[in-house]
């Protein structure tokens, strides 16, 4: 009885640490959003989460918290503890230091500098260390961190707000608004668990969208805004390019844009990143491996069909964020994806629904790429 009592304050001290990991996503890249509590005689006496901007690490600042009450505590931490020395020290050097008895591990590092080698340097300096407590729910919370690290590209989201038959505006473009309150207030929910919103210029062309996070007190620092503009095409006067000093906006553009047109748009303090052509527009792989560059692990895509398309087309879409209102448009409305050459149904990039939740009239629907 006493195992099964002590396995059962584990757990739910582990999912203190999730919870609080959760409240961190979108504010902590390039670094992960990591949960940590200090437990001590079965009391809570210190905890924390990254820090936005990803410094500092949960563990020290749980461990300040905690004090002298550190000595002979439970640590719980969402990732294995870092022991490399970036702009921050070891997180384990902070753990030995305290004096702690135990460190109970959700999933280990998938950064090959750490990668188990952080539990060895706690083992090492006698403290317990066990793994795996919850690994499946920490993981999807490093989703981001993981697909940056392990494959070079931040986790890709495609949001869709579409009618039954999967159309995102009438024939003559209106689009504003297919879904209702409970769903648009949904998306900006998604929005701010992300690093970056991404969107194609025309998107922008035609709505001249802001892509915050319009929730009060949802997140401390501003989502990342980002453009597709091959040619850089955005006017001086969109809001995303005069609210740059508010918000980073940042714009991929074509090797080679015109160089006076991208200097007028960093002067507005925006940012531009030239990235490899394609047959039109740029390449969205290309794209994506500049995005984890600058630090990006997890991107939600709002742009239109063409991006939704492309995206699809070339492999690059981890899960679907759908959003469909109990409506029919019709044929001649616009697509949620334009054609991108499907021939087989073998060919058909395919998902797993996970969850759905029903918002107001309308329903979101999750959907994860099938193995």
């Amino acid at each position: 009885m006493a195992s099964a009592s002590a396995a059962g304050e584990d757990e739910s001290h582990m999912r203190s640490a999730l919870a609080l990991a959760r409240r961190g996503l979108g504010g902590t890249w390039p670094n992960p959003s990591v949960g940590c509590v200090v437990v001590k005689d079965g009391r809570v006496v210190g905890r924390a989460v990254t820090a936005p901007g990803g410094r500092p690490h949960a563990e020290p600042t749980a461990l300040a918290m905690a004090g002298e009450a550190a000595l002979g505590a439970t640590v719980y931490v969402t990732l294995e503890p870092c022991c490399h020395w970036g702009r921050t020290p070891p997180c384990t050097d902070a753990l030995i230091a305290a004096d702690v008895a135990r460190v109970v591990v959700a999933v280990c590092d998938p950064d090959p500098r750490v990668n188990g080698k952080g539990c060895d340097r706690l083992r090492e300096a006698g403290i317990v260390v066990e793994e795996g407590l919850l690994a499946a729910e920490a993981a999807e919370v490093l989703a981001g961190f993981t697909s940056r690290t392990l494959r070079g590209r931040p986790l890709v989201t495609l949001k869709l707000a579409t009618t039954l038959d999967g159309r995102i505006a009438t024939h003559a473009g209106e689009s504003q608004w297919i879904t209702g309150p409970p769903a648009r207030r949904a998306a900006h929910a998604l929005r701010g668990h992300a690093d970056a919103v991404l969107v194609g210029v025309g998107t922008v062309l035609a709505d001249d969208p802001e892509l915050t996070c319009r929730i009060p007190g949802f997140r401390a620092s501003p989502v990342v805004r980002v453009v597709v503009d091959s040619h850089l095409r955005t006017p001086l006067t969109a809001k995303l390019v005069r609210t740059a000093g508010e918000a980073p906006s940042w714009f991929l553009v074509r090797s080679g844009t015109d160089p006076a047109r991208a200097a007028a748009v960093a002067e507005a303090g925006a940012r531009v990143i030239e990235v490899a052509g394609a047959a039109a527009g740029i390449d969205l792989k290309q794209g994506l491996t500049a995005l984890a560059e600058a630090g990006i692990t997890r991107l939600l895509v709002e742009g239109g069909g063409q991006i939704a398309a492309a995206l699809l087309r070339d492999d690059l879409v981890d899960r679907i964020a759908w959003f469909h209102a109990p409506a029919v448009m019709g044929g001649d409305g616009w697509p949620a994806a334009q054609g991108f050459g499907v021939a087989l149904l073998s060919d058909m990039p395919r998902f797993v629904c996970r969850r759905v939740v029903p918002l107001g009239a309308d329903m979101l629907s999750e959907f994860e790429k099938a193995a």
